[in-house]
């Protein structure tokens, strides 16, 4: 019998700062408290009744090893457009917000946060905008092949050229071909 597959519909973080994460998330994807109490909130950035919940009962500590500890990398979330992209990364630079690494995947452009506990949002867009072709380019590339992870790219420079007019699919060839490439290539929070 063929497994019945769901979407995923939420995330639940542990955290003993609730205040600092309810605000970090609403100024980075725009979510709203739905509910909330003195040890939990449930939150949504859409029509869903919660994406992304929060439970900081007593007794949470701080793990000064979680880059070496087994668990989730980070939570992905995508805009339908680089547009989109770019224009998030610019509001969040005026919030102060600066990315801990970006990424050029082949298949998305990806610009990576970290949140008040150190986990990892990645903001996203698709470079084929259609998830079909996307798929086949990663299941057929060979430049995939050679790097699955990603070519770093600096946003600064990224989106000056972006707000100079180059078009995406040159700003993509250039991000991928290393064009774009930051002053210190930065640890993807793994250890090594």
């Amino acid at each position: 019998m063929p497994a019945i597959k769901p979407k995923l519909h939420h995330v639940t973080f542990r955290t003993r700062r609730l205040d600092d994460m309810l605000k970090w998330y609403s100024t980075v994807l725009g979510a709203r408290v739905l509910f909330r109490n003195e040890v939990a909130a449930w939150t949504s950035n859409d029509e869903a009744n919660h994406r992304i919940a929060f439970l900081a009962v007593p007794g949470i500590s701080e793990d000064p090893e979680k880059i070496r500890h087994s668990g989730i990398h980070h939570t992905a979330f995508e805009y339908e457009s680089f547009d989109d992209l770019m224009s998030s990364y610019e509001r969040l630079r005026g919030e102060g917000l600066t990315p801990a690494f970006c990424l050029d995947h082949g298949m998305t452009v990806s610009i990576y946060y970290e949140d008040p506990e150190g986990n990892y949002v990645e903001l996203q867009c698709d470079c084929f905008g259609d998830w079909k072709r996307s798929a086949e380019w990663m299941n057929t590339s060979d430049d995939f092949k050679r790097d699955p992870v990603g070519t770093f790219f600096d946003p600064a420079s990224v989106l000056a050229a972006h707000k100079a007019g180059v078009a995406f699919q040159t700003l993509h060839k250039g991000m991928r071909g290393g064009d774009y490439l930051p002053a210190v290539i930065p640890n993807i929070g793994l250890p090594g």
